[in-house]
């Protein structure tokens, strides 16, 4: 059976043309401001997509101060159209930064003063329930290196609900409390979340025994001196937040 290939979304044009050097100056601030780099980009991105796509392709302005509310209404209605409600609030807050920081730049008029963003509707997120949770348990329940790994995995979700990209992070060194960030003494976790902050979940009792019964087998892995919580197996090297399962 062949696997389609997946559908990729059209490159979005970013050449803002006569308005880049004022969105080269945000960029600037942005970054003194110490914000993180994926910030960055997101908010760049969205002001450059905003001038190629909507002020240069559907007006004729050539400079920032010319653009009005009606111009932001136009390029949502647009956004509306064609992405989710969550998407186009996420790009009008990106736009609203810009003109933020450049109408007390330039001391001009900020067009967006009056508007509101779009309306997001919280869509219900599926979860597990709890018989699909305890068939997942049981399938994983066994003595072997990658069911007693996978039952820790489980077991940390369940306790932590933390990401998967903060799950995959979890480093381990026995030898060094300092470099660890699981202390089983005191059912703690320190995971990394966003431009790496640090932050700290508490797991239950079980979750420990679960975690513990994975460290133990783990010491006889060949790959034990990682500083990765968790290793691959047949001696394949530390899991990737795209490799755990």
């Amino acid at each position: 059976m062949a696997v389609p290939e997946p559908c990729s979304r059209p490159r979005k044009p970013l050449d803002a043309g006569v308005f880049q050097p004022e969105i080269s100056s945000f960029r600037l601030h942005l970054a003194a401001e110490g914000k993180a780099a994926k910030t960055i980009r997101n908010y760049v991105e969205a002001v450059q997509w905003f001038a190629a796509a909507h002020l240069l392709a559907d007006t004729c302005w050539t400079r920032w101060e010319q653009v009005s509310g009606p111009d932001i209404e136009r390029w949502m209605v647009r956004l509306l159209g064609r992405y989710s409600h969550a998407y186009a609030s996420s790009q009008y807050r990106a736009v609203q930064q810009f003109f933020k920081w450049l109408a007390a730049e330039d001391e001009f008029p900020d067009p967006m003063a009056r508007l509101h963003p779009p309306k997001v509707t919280d869509p219900l997120i599926p979860v597990f329930t709890s018989g699909e949770l305890s068939a997942l348990q049981e399938a994983c329940a066994g003595r072997t290196f990658a069911q007693r790994r996978d039952s820790a995995i489980i077991a940390v979700f369940r306790a932590t609900g933390v990401r998967l990209a903060e799950l995959a992070a979890i480093r381990y060194d026995p030898g060094d409390t300092q470099r660890s960030d699981v202390d089983l003494w005191q059912r703690e976790i320190t995971v990394r979340g966003k431009a790496g902050k640090a932050r700290i979940v508490r797991i239950g009792h079980q979750a420990a025994v679960t975690l513990d019964r994975y460290l133990r087998i783990r010491a006889r892995h060949a790959q034990a001196w990682r500083p990765q919580l968790w290793l691959g197996t047949n001696n394949r090297g530390p899991l990737t937040p795209s490799g755990i399962y």
